[in-house]
């Protein structure tokens, strides 16, 4: 079993063991554990049932990185992305006034669209067409966003009136408990010691309930009934779709799919020094947006705490694998998931977010028609909270600044209907 394994995904050839890999599954899975509970909790504000909801989203998580992981042989982790679960519910079914069924007819169009391209040239043509000074900023400015979201967790920035970000309290226990396990996990990563983050979130959750901020006497209960879900499975509908509402739908969530993934997978591969992985890793990315809407909840994305997998040495498949498989024992054990403070896993997140910034180095700000569009890419993805968001304002700033500056000819005709495309999703204000 064991030398199947190693010839399989071939963990010779990528500089790494099996007991490497397993471990950074398992970083992988604490370091996004949460959003079975937060996906669950907005697809409720949608209608679904919370108990069915998050069934739908460990499910789709287990299927996304098994298919990224037996497919691509990435240890890229595929779970419902946060934003786009926000847009799922309040724009698709708040704002547009689709159900919750039309809204998950949404998702699989979508994901069919996205997994034609995927399986055409269309995949490489759309990465081509993107600059590296973009490229590059796509993955500083996901490194920001992760360390914002690691801040915000750790209790140690809070969002104050108007939604703008204050200082937290930094005398409560919580945020004592962040500032500590900081420390730690800063000199366990430093001293490379091994299994250093799993040793932080052990040790920081130890920290925390030492401080009375978690508690283990609650540990228990019943598990999920599994019953609920049977009324979400499958539950999708096509009934408006030759509507201009759900055409529309269709177009905005088609594109924040398209690029955001394009740019989280072409970032994660970077860090693995792995760029021929990318065609099969956005295959079994589209493949899971499809089945995400069949499983009835939002789409999946590769998403930005896959970094710290990739930090603690996966480097293949496996790595996927392990997560997926955690994830569908989490089922059993969400009692003891649920216990594993925020202030335990701040620390990862603000270190991974360190390590991909140094690809600020690679961006020429020198040169202005390259530097500025970078520039609104790494501050807007991080400032608008929406990874999509922030590379439509750079992908959008980048032909405008070479047509002012006569360099019309520095860029290629799709990023031209790329940005045009962005454009027009601003325009109808549904992305």
């Amino acid at each position: 079993m064991l030398q199947w394994i190693k010839s399989t995904f071939d963990l010779p050839g990528h500089e790494t063991t099996l007991k490497r890999e397993f471990m950074a599954g398992m970083i992988s899975f604490f370091t996004i554990v949460y959003i079975i509970a937060v996906n669950g909790t907005i697809l409720a504000e949608a209608g679904i049932p919370i108990e069915a909801g998050i069934i739908a989203t460990i499910l789709t998580c287990v299927v996304g990185c098994w298919l990224m992981g037996f497919w691509a042989n990435a240890p890229i982790i595929l779970v419902p992305g946060m934003g786009i679960n926000a847009m799922f519910t309040y724009t698709l079914v708040h704002s547009m006034g689709l159900t919750w069924q039309e809204a998950l007819g949404v998702v699989v169009v979508s994901g069919v669209i996205v997994t034609i391209i995927s399986f055409t040239k269309l995949s490489q043509l759309l990465l081509e067409a993107i600059p590296n000074s973009l490229k590059h900023a796509i993955t500083v400015g996901l490194g920001l966003f992760l360390t914002l979201i690691g801040l915000e967790k750790g209790g140690l920035v809070t969002k104050g009136e108007n939604s703008l970000l204050a200082l937290g309290d930094v005398s409560s226990p919580y945020v004592i408990a962040t500032i500590l396990s900081i420390i730690l996990t800063v000199i366990l990563f430093m001293r490379n010691v091994p299994a250093n983050f799993l040793i932080s979130i052990i040790v920081g959750t130890g920290i925390a309930a030492a401080l009375g901020v978690v508690s283990f006497s609650n540990i228990g209960g019943n598990a999920l009934p599994l019953d609920s879900y049977a009324s979400l499975f499958g539950a999708v509908s096509f009934a408006k779709i030759g509507e201009f509402t759900f055409l529309v739908a269709v177009f905005s969530l088609t594109m924040v799919l398209l690029f955001e993934n394009i740019g989280l997978i072409n970032g994660h591969l970077s860090m693995i020094k792995r760029p021929e992985k990318f065609k099969r890793s956005f295959q079994a990315n589209g493949i899971s947006n499809l089945t995400s809407g069949l499983f009835g909840t939002s789409p999946t994305v590769a998403t930005v705490e896959t970094a710290a997998g990739i930090a603690a040495g996966g480097r293949t498949g496996v790595t996927a694998i392990v997560t997926g498989s955690l994830f569908l024992l989490s089922i059993f054990a969400i009692p003891f998931i649920k216990i594993i403070p925020g202030s335990a896993i701040a620390p990862i997140l603000i270190i991974i977010g360190v390590l991909m910034l140094q690809s600020v180095k690679q961006i020429d700000f020198q040169d202005l028609s390259e530097g500025f569009p970078a520039f609104l890419v790494i501050v807007m993805i991080p400032f608008s909270y929406s990874i999509a968001d922030g590379i439509a304002f750079g992908f959008i700033a980048y032909p405008l600044v070479k047509l002012a500056l006569g360099k019309a000819k520095e860029v290629s005709a799709p990023l031209y209907i790329i940005a045009a495309l962005f454009f027009l999703t601003f325009l109808t204000n549904v992305h």
